[in-house]
């Protein structure tokens, strides 16, 4: 959806030896700054499916419509560098599993074009990455405790390169009884693979090959407090460390990282004093500018919380703000940095946040966008 206005204005030009003339000038001011975002969400019925997002403030606009519908719980959705091959999830169990799914998106309507779908090699898949280079995707089935790699050709099609199935459990015994695969993320450099695995309180290094017909090489496993429960990950900008959430324990984990070797450094709760009550640590992001990390927690709490960095390196909090609704399974933030959107699970919405570019606080605004179930933005404007 775009926008164009046309100002035209007369200016008088004067010359010491010519008459006054009048010459029409069209100006054409710059388009208003907008943004785009892809939404997953979970199905209640034919029409749910992935939607797109448009928001623009300057215009007083936010929309959102599906453009991919009949999909099943399309709960992760991601898209290439040029935002024309797209793929995601159905987040489902039974036989054979879940499924993963490639798209052509025509970025003129936003249009999405089923081109491949294919076995995700587990239960109930949450999770997907791209490589670098977009050649592979690697997924992770939550309640199948695997993960699955898959190459893509340049056509976006999927071909099954290797399924990897972790061992083990950990302390609770209702939600670590066996592995609980929840993130796979590459490592700014491309060359890892690092892996949350709720279920067994580990996050697993492995190393990445795209040569090799199993690009995925296990070179590490380093635990985290028994019972926390890692859910996502994200590095900070200099790529140093790794921030981790755990969902279980609401909290975050700062770790150094050099060499796919992790080495604890710092933890930080999520809860504000005092709290009491259910807690569900959800999505984990830097701010564009690298300067704060932010942290949703669902349950009772339903917060965004705020972290920056003090002048010895350690991470602070800033703030915790109400997210705006009901279970802040995701969030994401615009590429400039103005805004974050909380996408809420249980109320059926996003809410719009500003954001204070020095000090990293949010302020919630009016702009609220109302659809089925929202559990994932992906923004398009890289």
């Amino acid at each position: 959806m775009k926008f164009f206005y046309l100002l035209t204005a007369a200016f008088a030009i004067a010359a010491c030896s010519s008459p006054k003339q009048e010459t029409q000038v069209t100006v054409i001011p710059p388009a208003p700054i907008s943004y785009n975002f892809l939404v997953g969400t979970y199905t209640d019925s034919p029409v749910d499916g992935i939607n797109h997002l448009y928001f623009s403030p300057s215009e007083n606009i936010l929309t959102v419509e599906t453009v991919a519908a009949g999909i099943a719980n399309p709960s992760f959705v991601i898209a290439s560098k040029d935002g024309k091959r797209v793929f995601s999830l159905e987040e489902e169990s039974g036989t054979p599993g879940g499924q993963v799914l490639s798209f052509l998106r025509n970025p003129e309507d936003n249009s999405l074009t089923l081109i491949d779908q294919k076995e995700s090699g587990g239960d109930h898949p949450c999770h997907i990455s791209i490589s670098p280079n977009e050649d592979f995707v690697i997924l992770g089935n939550y309640t199948g405790g695997s993960l699955s790699v898959f190459k893509v050709s340049p056509e976006g099609k999927l071909e099954h390169a290797q399924t990897i199935k972790h061992q083990g459990k950990s302390v609770n015994p209702d939600r670590q009884e066996k592995p609980h695969v929840h993130s796979t993320t590459f490592d700014p450099e491309g060359k890892r693979v690092l892996v949350a695995d709720l279920g067994t309180d580990k996050i697993y290094v492995y190393d990445f090959d795209p040569a090799k017909a199993g690009p995925l090489s296990l070179s590490g496993e380093f635990p985290v407090t028994p019972g926390d429960g890692p859910r996502h990950l994200a590095f900070s900008a200099d790529g140093k460390e790794v921030l981790v959430v755990e969902e279980m324990a609401a909290a975050m984990d700062v770790f150094t990282y050099e060499n796919g070797v992790l080495t604890p450094k710092q933890r930080l709760s999520l809860l504000s004093e005092g709290f009491e009550g259910g807690v569900g640590a959800a999505e984990i992001r830097l701010s564009p500018d690298g300067k704060q990390v932010y942290v949703s927690n669902r349950g009772d709490a339903n917060t965004i919380s705020v972290f920056g960095k003090n002048a010895t390196g350690n991470y602070v909090h800033v703030q915790n703000i109400s997210s705006g609704g009901l279970m802040p399974r995701n969030f994401n933030l615009t590429k400039d940095g103005k805004y974050l959107l909380s996408a809420h699970q249980a109320s059926n919405d996003i809410v719009i946040f500003e954001r204070d570019s020095i000090t990293g606080k949010l302020f919630q605004t009016p702009w609220k966008a109302e659809l089925n179930k929202p559990v994932y933005l992906f923004r398009l404007d890289d």
